[in-house]
């Protein structure tokens, strides 16, 4: 198998990240937010709704710039930014402010609020604060966000048994991914029943997958809906199941079929936020594309495929990070993503 023309992430490309975050997390406006209205009391500004993750133009992004912090954190703790990170998450990480964002979960008609996306992110800067790597101080902020996190785990637990279907989308709603990064954090935190319904869930829901029509990218993608589908199953099946389902959902990978898949979406307008989304498809498949080739036979001509697939979207994605805010607020986490993975 080639390898990967990207090592990983070290610590020039997590303190850029970082620097990047570190810039709008805290930054209130603008902000577009997804809230039910059940009267003229509920109009608040953002900090008020979300007393922690109130920036980054939304709720789901100011989480996941908080779990990138968190990672550059626990791999990096001596870097230049990280007294800085430090600063934010005592000051974020406060029973009072828990509490309030645990209020707005518990809203009336406020069931859905970022399901599945948001809560799979924010169940992933759980993991990572609990992370042994992160000493007694992260333990202490995860100790702190404790009752949110149940909250949150909670609620996954009800909507998946429930959910007959699952949503193939290349935007937030998709199912896929938010399996993979909840599945991450049921296994770092040894909780075997919600490991046991996600994996449940996505044979359910992609076992039977087979000759995939991949008419993708559409206009507005971030996600893969084909390869986060396999990086889905990559994360809950053994290798030999894997490798044998992989096979029968893309069979023409190791010729470099379909060719959509192995070439980096064009972004006409980063100052568009929709348009903007392709950026984020480019790094969200070069995650994708590494977490299948860690699944397959080195010696299957399909690993070397996906390893020079995710490096090319790498390449063509990573200069582009912070062109615009509308990518700026959230793109650096899809490329800790693809580099470090979950």
């Amino acid at each position: 198998m080639t390898e990967s023309a990207f090592s990983g992430l070290d610590e020039a490309h997590a303190v850029r990240f970082a620097e990047i975050a570190l810039g709008h997390v805290t930054r209130e406006y603008p902000n577009v937010i997804t809230h039910m209205l059940n009267g003229p009391q509920d109009i608040q500004a953002p900090r008020a709704m979300h007393p922690i993750f109130f920036g980054s133009l939304d709720w789901h992004s100011c989480v996941h710039g908080h779990w990138l912090l968190a990672r550059t954190l626990r791999l990096f703790p001596d870097s230049a930014v990280a007294d800085r990170i430090r600063s934010l998450f005592a000051d974020s990480y406060t029973p009072d402010k828990v509490a309030g964002e645990i209020a707005y979960f518990r809203r009336p008609n406020t069931e859905t609020f970022e399901r599945p996306y948001g809560w799979a992110w924010y169940l992933l800067l759980a993991a990572e604060l609990r992370h042994t790597g992160m000493g007694a101080v992260g333990a202490a902020w995860a100790t702190a966000l404790a009752p949110l996190t149940a909250e949150i785990v909670g609620r996954l637990k009800v909507y998946l048994p429930k959910a007959t279907y699952p949503v193939r989308t290349g935007l937030h709603i998709n199912t896929a991914f938010a399996l993979v990064l909840s599945m991450a954090y049921a296994r770092r935190r040894g909780d075997d029943g919600l490991a046991a319904l996600i994996t449940r869930t996505a044979q359910a829901w992609y076992g039977a997958d087979a000759d995939a029509q991949v008419w993708e990218p559409s206009g507005t993608d971030f996600l893969s809906p084909v390869l986060t589908s396999a990086a889905c199953m990559a994360a809950v099946l053994p290798q030999a199941d894997f490798r044998a389902w992989f096979a029968r959902l893309l069979p023409g990978v190791s010729a470099g079929q379909p060719v959509p898949l192995f070439t980096p979406a064009t972004v006409s307008d980063r100052s568009d936020g929709t348009i903007a989304h392709l950026d984020g498809l480019n790094l969200s498949r070069a995650w994708c594309w590494r977490a299948i080739a860690a699944q397959l036979d080195p010696a299957d001509p399909a690993a070397a495929q996906a390893l020079a697939a995710a490096d090319i979207h790498l390449a063509d994605a990573l200069p582009h990070l912070d062109s615009d805010y509308m990518g700026e607020h959230w793109l650096a986490s899809f490329a800790v993503l693809a580099l470090d993975g979950v």
